[in-house]
């Protein structure tokens, strides 16, 4: 792995935490485009999006990797119906290649996670360095790669979603989701130097409560942080049993569904991204209230 190249990134990040000078977290190396899918709350929804997401640039001829960043509990292979492996620590000790360690589902790759290994739980070591190392050594062979990021504000997934050079914050109309996310987003503009990020808004029922989402989370990012939110959709929810969900998403059975992540899709690729909710000045904090 390229150590030497996540090192200066590191170092250079250490340095940028101190000075909060705006650009100088920005990566100069690699062609990849690379998406963190993220939010403060789990269980909105990140995988099942990052796999979706991931079809369909693989459809339109994109090549794309998604990493599973949620390295020990993963649920990527879960949701797709595939075996179960430890891919993910053979990388990482260095028993199997990287090529190796890919799978290939529907035109897309996979590095998945594994599944409670004891041997990656006793390992002293930085994943995040681990991710950035695979991403340097590799993102001039994808044209985009997708981190499926675990949830919250620790360490790893604050310094993956900096890294990266998009964030896809998906939100659920669930309060705790919507003001989780924005914990999220406050500690990677103050102490990150993060300054845009993107949004997803996921289990929708109405175009109303969409709007009113949007308008409410993008209100409270535009008048106390000093950052640009780009709104990319939303995703219906929909009234399908649980563990027929990802059957209905990943085989398509549901058009309306699936052209909602058509058009997350070439909203993100159009030349101005999303919709743009400008920067204003600092004020204080409020409470975020949905309805």
């Amino acid at each position: 792995m390229s150590t030497k190249s996540a090192a200066q990134w590191l170092v250079g990040h250490n340095r940028f935490e101190q000075k909060k000078s705006p650009g100088s977290i920005k990566k100069n190396f690699g062609n990849a485009k690379t998406i963190s899918i993220t939010s403060g709350k789990g269980g909105v929804g990140k995988t099942s999006i990052s796999l979706k997401l991931a079809k369909i640039l693989s459809d339109k001829g994109y090549k794309t990797l998604v990493i599973d960043c949620d390295y020990n509990l993963s649920n990527t292979s879960v949701k797709l119906g595939l075996p179960l492996t430890d891919n993910f620590y053979s990388l990482l000790s260095a028993q199997k290649s990287f090529d190796d360690c890919l799978v290939m589902h529907e035109g897309y790759y996979l590095l998945s996670g594994c599944n409670g290994s004891m041997d990656l739980l006793n390992e002293s070591l930085s994943i995040e360095k681990f991710i950035i190392d695979i991403l340097v050594s590799h993102e001039s062979e994808f044209d985009y790669i997708l981190l499926d990021s675990p949830a919250g504000i620790g360490k790893e997934n604050l310094t993956l979603n900096a890294y990266s050079d998009h964030r896809f914050v998906v939100v659920t109309p669930d309060r705790s989701s919507l003001t989780d996310s924005y914990s999220l987003m406050k500690i990677l503009s103050n102490k990150y130097g993060v300054s845009e990020n993107h949004l997803i808004v996921n289990k929708t029922s109405s175009d109303k409560q969409y709007k009113r989402i949007v308008k409410t989370l993008g209100d409270t990012v535009d008048k106390f942080l000093n950052t640009r939110l780009k709104v990319l959709g939303g995703i219906d929810r929909k009234n399908v049993s649980v563990d027929q969900f990802d059957k209905v998403l990943f085989g398509g059975e549901d058009f309306a569904l699936h052209q909602n992540f058509i058009n997350i899709v070439e909203m993100f690729s159009e030349e101005n991204v999303g919709t743009l909710l400008p920067i204003s000045e600092h004020g204080q904090e409020v409470h975020l209230n949905v309805c």
